[in-house]
């Protein structure tokens, strides 16, 4: 069964860290890109950061580089996303998405979800 299962959301302070987790099943990670999206209330799905396959390219968007940094293992069949220095902003529910080889920050290029874990930042 193809799956993606996103874990480590949780509330922390503002300032602090957490590490999310997108563990895929069901396909060869090795060969493909993984996007990073997020959605809070109200607003539209936003692409957050992408890691390509075999070069290991990453993309971010403006709103988290030099904060977040997202890594792959495909050994574990696992895509980290280290996320420091969150804000309040940064509240949503976060989601990981796979479809073929390109990356993009675009959600329209996706076509496989998971179903996503809350990220709450607040004090």
């Amino acid at each position: 069964q193809v799956q993606l299962v996103e874990s480590g959301g949780g509330l922390v302070q503002p300032g602090g860290s957490l590490r999310l987790s997108c563990t895929t099943s069901g396909f060869t990670l090795d060969y493909f890109a993984i996007g990073l999206f997020r959605q809070a209330p109200g607003k539209v799905r936003e692409g957050v950061s992408c890691i390509g396959t075999s070069d290991g390219s990453t993309y971010y968007a403006d709103s988290v580089k030099g904060r977040f940094t997202i890594s792959r293992d495909n050994a574990k069949n696992t895509v980290y996303l280290q996320m420091n220095s969150l804000k309040p902003e940064d509240t949503a529910v976060y989601y990981c998405a796979a479809d073929g080889d390109i990356c993009s920050l675009n959600p329209k290029h996706f076509g496989l979800w998971g179903r996503g874990t809350q990220v709450t930042v607040s004090s």
